[in-house]
């Protein structure tokens, strides 16, 4: 484990499935290699078939050899769309144009020192403690863990509570034994205002504040086959309304995984994850989910001849306190995912997955009922992935 520590920076990500990474320059004291993958995938769902790009990004690894059996590290990662994503629009000059979407975003940034006794410290864009705890699930290439707490606010990259790809983290990491701890602090200040929408109603809000948040993750190698995780985060958002009065809630998750093989290896692979949260994420309208649980599970088999079989199941319940906030209104985000993924040398991989929709967005009101749903359908692509 001291080992794995060790080369810690020098990883494509932490945690992060099929990452790898080619060194582009290495001497005595410095190293730097670029990683990522490209990914093209032919789409159809809620009616439509359509190209469209696969999270496809690159990512860029610094590291340097300190005094004392220190390192220093970067990682920088930005996702990319090489596709194009180009609508039309009528210009205020009369005259039609295109317009094409951001070619880069920012997903990770940030620096860091380790040591193998010590342990590393980290500060940036990067993925937070709860992700070592319900990783082991998010390998689908096509639909991965929208039940795990990591990607909140509707399906958002977790960078507001620090779940997913925390946005200004600072994180410490250290191992004993079979047994990794991660610690980490979200040091933030972030207000928004929110626009009046002319109802006049005093329990509208007209701003949110969401600040610090903290987390924890412990990881345990119980044997060579099996890893248990457990951990948390907690946060506090507030919100004020037109009257003045200010609402103020505990954001916490909570849960364990457990994962059985290894997703790269032949054979078979198993692992799910657990959670209890509050106020953790939100509907498919943006409303808070007051409480509610999560479940997510993967099983594959990876063939000698490079086949590999994978299924995967997800669900996202909200609670009692949900329908009594919105009566009428039930939350139920369910479906499977089955897949054939052929794994040719580990740099380029030909997929095809197919999900089926069980969800339950019932409501009283059809125009809850239809945007609820909408994002939610059953679906199939198929794509290639070249791994940098």
């Amino acid at each position: 484990m001291k080992k794995a520590l060790a080369i810690l920076p020098l990883a494509t990500l932490v945690f992060v499935p099929t990452s790898s990474a080619i060194e582009v320059f290495k001497d005595d004291k410095n190293a730097f290699e670029v990683g990522g993958f490209v990914d093209a995938r032919i789409i159809d769902t809620q009616g439509v078939t359509e190209v469209v790009n696969g999270s496809s990004r690159i990512n860029f690894g610094f590291t340097r050899e300190m005094s004392g059996d220190w390192k220093s590290y970067v990682k920088l990662e930005w996702g990319v769309n090489p596709f194009g994503n180009a609508t039309i629009s009528y210009s205020s000059e009369s005259n039609f144009e295109t317009q094409s979407g951001d070619f880069l975003n920012n997903r990770l940034g940030y620096v860091g020192l380790s040591h193998g006794d010590y342990g590393s410290v980290s500060i940036g864009k990067q993925w937070g403690a709860w992700y070592d705890v319900v990783y082991n699930t998010n390998y689908g290439f096509v639909w991965d863990g929208n039940a795990s707490g990591t990607y909140t606010y509707n399906k958002s990259d977790g960078a507001i509570n620090g779940v997913g790809r925390g946005d200004k983290i600072i994180q410490y990491r250290n191992d004993w034994g079979d047994l990794s701890i991660a610690l980490q602090m979200q040091l933030k200040s972030s207000m928004t205002d929110i626009e009046d929408d002319g109802s006049n109603n005093p329990n509208r809000l007209v701003s949110t504040e969401y600040d610090n948040t903290y987390g924890v993750g412990l990881t345990y190698q119980a044997t060579d086959q099996l890893v248990i995780t457990a951990g948390g985060n907690i946060g506090e958002p507030e919100g004020t309304t037109a009257s003045g009065r200010v609402l103020s809630e505990t954001d916490y998750i909570y849960g364990f995984g457990l994962t059985w093989g290894n997703w790269d290896e032949h054979g078979f692979y198993a692992a799910m994850n657990l959670n209890q949260n509050e106020f953790h994420d939100t509907d498919n309208l943006g409303r808070f989910l007051q409480e509610s649980v999560g479940l997510e599970t993967l099983a594959s088999y990876l063939l000698d001849n490079n086949f590999k079989l994978m299924a995967s199941y997800n669900i996202l319940e909200a609670g009692d306190a949900y329908e009594a906030a919105h009566p009428g209104d039930v939350f139920k985000r369910q479906f499977a995912v089955a897949g054939l993924h052929y794994v040719w040398d580990n740099s380029l991989v030909l997929y095809l997955e197919g999900r089926v929709d069980f969800s339950d967005f019932t409501s009283d009101n059809p125009e809850n009922e239809a945007k609820q749903s909408v994002s939610e359908d059953n679906a199939i692509a198929i794509g290639i992935r070249y791994v940098l």
